[in-house]
């Protein structure tokens, strides 16, 4: 195996609250996107062009591995109740598994045609691959590593995601105007949901339970009953809605326009309204939502920048230059970083925030009462000194709860391991069992 060169090239300029710590050039590996093992504190990147999957420790921002995968890999998504890393390879029409611990090929699953989107079901622990000319979605056991059944859906389908309040999958069909909805018990398609023109994009609302599928060809963006598998709303955005985000904090939902001078929506969950337009780069093609900082990172591909939103503000605090064709984001939420993949520039850009850069020392650390790590119900947070507001995350980096000082009901989610943060580098692991 060649391993690919990594230059690292550090900025010194605090200039403001958002900078560019790093950047690491991988040579020829052109990333397509990018996923966050928080039990090792991993960074995963796949290379496109390469067929190698790069594994960047979370700590130093060092290349630590790298595991020969299929060909034009695609997609990345962690397993948390595994501790493994699925990814999607479009050109083979495989799926390789990776070792979270061990940074080794698992194992190689046959897919359907053109494998190129996943998610995870964290209850019955099952990894979905939707098959974007196959029609379908491969559902694989995530403890056997074995394909366990194919599920149909419509033409075209290029994106998921996962409700663990109604263990539901939604599978958004590009050509078929619809949302595949499927029982993550059964693996049985329970609704097929007529949406807007071209579906592109799907994201979870916990706090009102309701799926956001973003319209490309039909300028809005359709709201899908968590429980009713109906359309309860439909909201009008700007011109081709490409990506979607969640803020948990406000309980925002954040919309990209994929076009020249682009921008950004912002829709209240509460009432399914737009409540600002924001300003973003050319081509804004992803985003990413930051708990820690409550802000919303968009990156802006045909301009090479990211544009960094205040999440309560909804203005724009900075915009910062990365590399070039920025098309994915990851977030480390231990180190409060966020990783973007440059697919033209064959690099990955550190972002980070400077407050969490001057101060380096561990604040106190808030913790369930008599701390303890298991937590049934509720979880009771002690004072948080300057803090006002900390954050749960599951083991993927994946924000879940906005937590406060007091009792805070966690009843809802999954029992598991997760992550407490608070501050710019206090972390504690919390088990929430029944």
């Amino acid at each position: 195996m060649t391993r690919i060169p990594v230059l690292l090239a550090f900025v010194t300029t605090f200039g403001s609250a958002q900078w560019l710590e790093t950047t690491m050039h991988l040579g020829d590996s052109f990333p397509a996107a990018l996923c966050y093992n928080a039990v090792n504190n991993k960074v995963y990147s796949a290379g496109a062009e390469i067929g190698y999957v790069s594994i960047i420790n979370g700590a130093t921002n060092w290349l630590s591995a790298m595991a020969e995968v299929g060909s034009v890999p695609w997609d990345l998504c962690y397993n948390p109740n595994s501790n493994k890393v699925y990814c999607a390879n479009s050109g083979s029409n495989d799926i390789t598994v990776i070792g979270g611990a061990s940074d080794q090929v698992i194992t190689t699953l046959a897919a359907g045609d053109c494998p190129s989107a996943l998610c995870h079901n964290s209850v019955n622990n099952r990894v979905y691959c939707a098959n974007y000319n196959g029609g379908s979605v491969t559902v694989i056991d995530g403890a056997s590593d074995q394909v366990v059944a194919t599920v149909p859906a419509g033409d075209w389908p290029r994106a998921l995601c996962y409700n663990p309040v109604n263990n539901k999958i939604y599978c958004a069909n590009e050509g078929s105007v619809s949302v595949t909805v499927i029982s993550g018990a059964t693996n049985q398609v329970v609704a097929t949901v007529v949406v807007g023109y071209s579906p592109y994009a799907l994201c979870y609302n916990p706090q009102n339970n309701r799926v956001y599928c973003a319209d490309f060809g039909s300028n809005t963006v359709t709201v899908i009953g968590g429980a009713s598998n109906q359309v309860v709303n439909t909201v009008s955005v700007g011109y081709f809605p490409f990506d979607l985000c969640y803020n948990s904090r406000d309980n925002r939902i954040y919309c990209t326009s994929y076009c020249n001078e682009g921008e950004v929506a912002v829709i209240d969950c509460n009432s399914d309204a737009v409540i600002a337009t924001v300003t973003a780069g050319d081509n804004p093609c992803a985003l990413h939502y930051s708990p820690t900082n409550n802000k919303v990172y968009c990156a802006n591909c045909e301009s090479n920048n990211v544009t960094v939103i205040g999440g309560t503000s909804n203005e724009v605090l900075r915009t910062i230059d990365v590399g070039a064709y920025p098309v994915d984001m990851c977030y480390n939420p231990v180190q409060n970083r966020m990783y973007v993949a440059n697919y033209e520039g064959a690099s990955i850009s550190v972002l980070r925030d400077s407050a969490a850069a001057i101060a380096e020392e561990p604040a106190v650390p808030c913790a369930a009462t008599g701390h303890s790590t298991i937590v049934r119900g509720a979880l009771v947070l002690k004072q948080l000194g300057q803090q006002r507001r900390a954050s749960l995350f599951d083991v993927s980096g994946n924000a879940v709860a906005e937590l406060h000082p007091g009792a805070n009901d966690v009843g809802h989610l999954p029992p598991g391991a997760y992550l407490l943060r608070s501050g710019a580098e206090a972390v504690t692991k919390v088990i929430l069992a029944r």
